[in-house]
């Protein structure tokens, strides 16, 4: 009994898909060049290997199913002693049998014809009892023929009918060992999908604070800039990061410093809780750099408070999903309204500490030209989620000076940490970070 052919198909289909993408594929690491990467698979490619390593698997566990029920009934049909093979096998032993025991007749009767020739008498006596042994011997000849005939014919039998079992338990294993086979590239697959999802860090993915003051005086508005550079040697997609807190300050509550930002087309608010991806990048070149305007408005009540304000760059590109550029803390402190401060030094980035890669859940800002966020949800826009907000990017290495105007598409949201706004709630965020010395990193 065959199997069906959509089993076959099925088998073939399980094992077909592109192995070279199953293979576990290293993360791109930090700093690698396009040239270098050409012959990795991107996350699209590894994205659709391990669906359709799953999908396959799946098929090949329907068919290794189907294809268990088929042998068995299979084995069962040619057990049964109507079915036409092991009938054939019945008959032939039936014949087999008759046959040696036609032999043995025959054999007897030879013995037999030899003992009347023995006790024969007389000369007429003699000649028929050597009539007859010769007619007996002629019969065991036939027998002896008939017999061996009938064996080969009861082997064949047997032959087909064990073929035949062999056959069915060959096709099925044939599902099996696809099974197998198929799991294997599945779990591959997710392998190398898993590894690419890892997130990798890109020292030369920066960003830096121009124009924002170590001291703030409430009442005051301060105008800055947070500019992202692209140091690397592949193109990203870039989410710029920014965190602005006082200490002091409860999620949800009253907050001392109102910050929005610009991409040139009018100010957008960041969330009550001071943290938003703004102004993604589609495609920001080796060189290249963003400017996203920031301005910051202080309280007039706000107390004397020690404030800190985080930036990164979140970025993905063909092959990781998840980029991410060193996050940059600057510290200044919120003077008392009427405080005279004197000259006022720029604020430094700090040292960094164990924890600048991980990132504070961020909701996008909301506004004219804002990204779309759910109500309800917590505000970390999804992998992949859309913006409609445009940016202004200058390249490093131009000559001409000009803005070269970029649409802002999908780009990698990442909030890696929801301790830190935790933290935030009891008041103890990045207290271990506070004041650190500055390096210039």
């Amino acid at each position: 009994m065959k199997l069906r052919r959509p089993l076959a198909v099925a088998a073939a289909v399980a094992v077909a898909a592109p192995v070279a993408l199953f293979a576990a594929t290293p993360a791109v690491a930090a700093g690698t060049p396009t040239a270098q990467t050409q012959n990795q698979p991107t996350y699209a490619e590894l994205t659709k290997a391990a669906t359709d390593a799953k999908k396959a698997y799946d098929d090949a566990v329907t068919a290794e199913a189907e294809g268990r029920k088929t042998v068995e009934a299979a084995l069962n049909s040619l057990a049964s002693d109507t079915h036409p093979l092991k009938a054939a096998v019945l008959t032939a032993n039936k014949a087999a049998k008759d046959a040696a025991d036609a032999k043995t007749a025959a054999e007897q009767a030879v013995a037999d014809a030899e003992a009347e020739l023995e006790a024969a008498g007389n000369e007429t006596e003699k000649a028929e009892a050597q009539k007859a042994l010769e007619s007996a011997e002629a019969d065991l000849t036939k027998a002896v023929q008939a017999q061996q005939k009938a064996d080969a014919d009861a082997e064949a039998a047997q032959t087909a009918l064990d073929d035949a079992r062999v056959a069915a338990v060959r096709e099925y294993g044939v599902l099996k060992d696809t099974l197998g086979k198929a799991l294997e590239a599945k779990d591959a697959a997710e392998a190398a999908l898993a590894t690419a999802k890892e997130c990798v860090r890109e020292n030369g993915l920066t960003s830096l604070a121009l124009g924002l003051p170590a001291k703030v005086v409430a009442g005051t508005t301060v105008d800055f800039t947070l500019r992202v550079t692209n140091g690397t040697a592949r193109t990203l997609t870039v989410d710029p990061l920014v965190f602005i807190h006082a200490d002091g300050e409860q999620i949800g509550g009253k907050r001392a410093l109102d910050v929005s930002w610009s991409n040139g087309s009018g100010w957008q608010p960041l969330p009550s809780d001071g943290s938003a991806h703004t102004a993604p990048i589609e495609a920001m070149r080796p060189g290249e750099h963003s400017d996203v305007k920031l301005r910051m408005k202080v309280d007039p009540k706000a107390p004397s408070a020690d404030a800190f304000a985080l930036f990164a760059g979140d970025a993905s590109d063909a092959y990781n999903p998840c980029v991410l550029g060193p996050m940059k803390r600057y510290d200044f402190e919120l003077l008392p309204a009427g405080s005279e401060p004197g000259p006022v030094d720029e604020a430094e980035p700090g040292k960094p500490g164990e924890n600048d890669d991980k990132r504070p859940d961020t909701k996008p800002a909301t506004g004219t030209g804002a990204g779309t966020g759910t109500p309800g949800s917590t505000g970390t826009s999804p992998q992949g989620g859309t913006s409609d907000r445009a940016v202004t990017t200058t390249t490093g290495t131009g000559t001409d000076g000009s803005l070269a105007a970029t649409g802002a598409s999908s780009t990698t949201t990442l909030a890696l940490a929801s301790t830190l706004t935790a933290a935030l709630g009891a008041g103890a965020v990045f207290a271990a970070r506070r004041r650190r010395a500055t390096d210039g990193v």
